[in-house]
């Protein structure tokens, strides 16, 4: 375990002692680390266990990391869930990004897209869909995290809408709504029942729905 002595630096301007030098220091390379590791780990407590029933000692056992030295990464739970969600959001848009370099069909994005049901079926069955999951859990406390919990929602609503108008369908958004609904209820009802065979069943559903309403 390193340990850190904090010494005053001395400024040029008038010989002032100054703390940012250190905490620059601090938040290096492996600073940097450190902090990665941590919304590593939260990410995946607040998706197995829960953002409420996740401590700081929890992240603190996951990563190695002492609790006394959160602070000079992130002073609040809330600030870990605000990096845990960007980095939700990067991976989602790196994954609608790799869906669309892969084809210029609208409706094929949208299969691809379904795909991500079977894709995660093990994390499904144990824990349900992370966006959800989060979602509704904060949806109960405070108004400003369930916002920023429900931007991934807003990303992939966005995204499925641009899909459906691509196709010429002047109800891009309710449709966009509905697929959204249809992923989630399977992901609740799978995760409930621990049926694999419900999410196989459920994931052709989809696809011929999606084949239905985007098909002439």
């Amino acid at each position: 375990m390193a340990y850190f002595v904090i010494v005053p630096v001395m400024l040029d301007i008038g010989g002032i002692f100054s703390f940012n030098h250190v905490q620059e220091s601090f938040m290096g390379t492996k600073g940097e680390g450190n902090r990665q590791r941590i919304i590593t780990a939260a990410d995946d407590l607040f998706y197995r266990r829960g953002y409420n029933q996740t401590s700081f000692q929890d992240i603190s056992d996951a990563t190695g990391i002492p609790r006394g030295n959160f602070y000079y990464y992130f002073k609040t739970k809330d600030e870990i869930l605000h990096a845990v969600v960007d980095g939700r959001l990067d991976e989602l848009s790196a994954l609608l990004s790799k869906i669309e370099s892969e084809t210029d069909n609208p409706r094929e994005r949208l299969l691809m897209f379904s795909n991500m049901l079977e894709d995660n079926r093990d994390n499904v069955i144990q824990s349900g869909c992370p966006f959800g999951t989060l979602s509704s859990e904060l949806a109960k406390d405070d108004p400003q995290l369930h916002e920023k919990s429900t931007q991934i929602f807003a990303v992939l609503r966005h995204w499925i809408k641009q899909q459906f108008v691509a196709l010429g369908l002047t109800n891009a958004d309710d449709l966009a709504l509905d697929l959204l609904a249809r992923l989630q209820g399977v992901t609740v009802i799978a995760c409930a029942f621990k049926d694999v065979d419900y999410i196989k069943r459920s994931h052709q559903q989809i696809k011929d729905w999606i084949n239905t309403n985007t098909l002439n």
